[in-house]
């Protein structure tokens, strides 16, 4: 468990098959990812869902967000890892409405970015966020994050943004 000041992360589990299934399949949540919900059934999620778990860590690092006293509220990663580049994309969701607008958000942020700049090599994390997505833009501002671009997929617009760690290392100076 890596802890923050209202967050704990966590190795993905089993056992968080439940309620993410139920946030992939909320096409609120998904649409602030500019994805479709998804449509298969529990059971053959569950499966992919195992066989996923059993791969973390080689391509990416997959954590649950729980509140400290346990509760399951969301998801974060850091995945496309290049190691000759330094750098990793982030993405982070807080499936669990009532926690949304709370800080609970930034300090996942805040506690993964720590964590990927403690434990690794890497030197830039990026990540996309829809141009509509405020709320996730303000978040991942308030952790350090700059924009450094634009971006049209899918017939999506996105922000991108980045932290150096130089920029972590000389925030971690200053008290926020």
């Amino acid at each position: 468990m890596i802890t923050g000041g209202k967050v704990g992360l966590y190795p993905k589990r089993l056992g968080d098959a439940v309620r993410d299934y139920a946030w992939q399949t909320d096409p609120e949540l998904t649409g602030l990812d500019a994805s479709s919900p998804l449509t298969m059934k529990f059971t053959q999620y569950l499966l992919d869902y195992a066989d996923e778990l059993g791969r973390n860590g080689q391509t990416k690092h997959q954590f649950a967000i729980d509140i400290l006293d346990g509760e399951h509220i969301g998801n974060c990663a850091y995945f496309g890892i290049n190691g000759e580049k330094g750098e990793a994309e982030i993405g982070v969701m807080i499936g669990n409405r009532g926690y949304w607008d709370m800080g609970y958000g930034a300090d996942a942020v805040t506690v993964m970015v720590n964590h990927i700049f403690l434990t690794t090599k890497l030197s830039r994390i990026f990540l996309k966020t829809l141009d509509s997505n405020r709320r996730a833009q303000r978040c991942f501002s308030k952790c350090g994050f700059t924009v450094c671009g634009e971006l049209i997929k899918n017939g999506h617009s996105f922000v991108l943004m980045e932290l150096y760690r130089y920029r972590w290392q000389q925030g971690r100076g200053k008290s926020r």
